[in-house]
């Protein structure tokens, strides 16, 4: 008794399907029913009546009227109650438990403007391939990577654009990463836009602290905010940006704007890195692996506890009991009955 009374304690007793209990008024409905009537066979026999007056019994009118047991009657009312208790999924359910994981979550800027399609980068297999090619073959091997972590894709352009908040199913920040391509977004390097775009995404998230990294081969232009003020933004909302500049420094068509990348890395406290090539940008994802991990928590889990088993197991044992019972009774009755035919 102390053991259940633990047990209800631990949580509120709820049913997952509570209209099963009107099926409770079912056997309710075949007691109200009158009983069941059905004819017997009937033999003629020559001076019945006067045989029935010596024995001074009242023959009766060819019915029967099959009679309910009440004591058999309780034990089946009993056992459908106990199985429309487990029927209607009774559960103990706790309060919401706060789980706590461990995860880093990385905001992922990345520069799809013209000038990632300059071909001055060499793949693992030694071909040469564009700055975008590049990135999205050492982005993917940094995604699998990844696994425990929570990230979320804007690409940019002239504009910027959201292509997925933050979540763990990485296998989406990947897919959406391959199907993009060079000059989707528009021919410029807004890279104050994506900063802005960045930090309206973050004000919507709970993320406690929050990490963006930046890659991109140019100069900022045509932005409508300018990324050093962007970043200072950023950084009142405890937004660290860590920026990767995949370009050149020398007299190119697209050259890379170091200073203006080292103050935005600064303004918000992160870090500034140069990636001239392939294996630098592979050094660089394995220095952010060196990152701190943050703590997230999760409010969705609510601890549920079924026990639709207890009623179910009662049902049982009080149906083999039910069985067993009435089958010694009727067989202790044809006993005293042949016992006394014969005696």
């Amino acid at each position: 008794m102390q053991e259940l009374r633990t047990l209800l304690e631990s949580g509120t007793l709820e049913y997952e399907y509570p209209w099963m209990f009107w099926l409770l008024l079912l056997p309710l409905i075949v007691i109200l029913l009158p009983p069941l009537k059905y004819r017997t066979e009937s033999l003629y026999a020559p001076y019945f009546d006067r045989l029935a007056k010596i024995k001074g019994e009242k023959p009766s009118e060819g019915v029967q009227i099959a009679r309910r047991n009440a004591v058999a009657q309780l034990f089946l009312f009993i056992i459908w109650g106990l199985l429309i208790l487990a029927a209607s999924s009774p559960q103990l359910v706790g309060e919401p438990e706060k789980q706590i994981k461990t995860a880093r979550n990385f905001l992922i800027n990345v520069d799809i403007s013209l000038s990632m399609e300059t071909t001055d980068w060499v793949n693992k297999e030694g071909n040469r391939v564009t700055r975008w090619q590049a990135v999205k073959e050492v982005m993917n091997e940094f995604i699998e990577r990844r696994q425990g972590d929570r990230m979320g894709l804007i690409l940019f352009g002239t504009q910027a654009y959201l292509q997925s908040p933050f979540t763990d199913d990485l296998q989406v920040i990947e897919a959406l990463l391959n199907e993009s391509e060079v000059g989707m977004a528009g021919a410029k390097t807004a890279i104050g836009n994506s900063i802005g775009k960045s930090v309206e995404l973050f004000e919507q998230d709970s993320i406690q602290k929050k990490v963006m990294v930046l890659i991109t081969d140019g100069a900022d232009s045509g932005s409508e905010l300018n990324p050093i003020q962007a970043a200072r933004l950023a950084a009142v909302d405890s937004i660290k940006i860590y920026t990767i500049g995949i370009g050149t420094t020398g007299p190119q068509t697209y050259e890379l704007d170091e200073y203006t990348l080292t103050e935005i890395a600064k303004a918000s406290g992160g870090q500034y890195f140069q990636a001239s090539d392939r294996e630098r940008l592979e050094a660089v994802y394995g220095e952010l692996d060196d990152l701190e991990p943050i703590e997230y928590e999760n409010n969705d889990y609510i601890p549920k506890r079924l026990l639709f088993y207890y009623p179910l197991m009662g049902a049982l044992v009080l149906a083999l009991g039910y069985q067993v019972i009435f089958g010694l009774l009727s067989t202790g009755k044809k006993i005293i009955s042949k016992a006394r035919a014969d005696g």
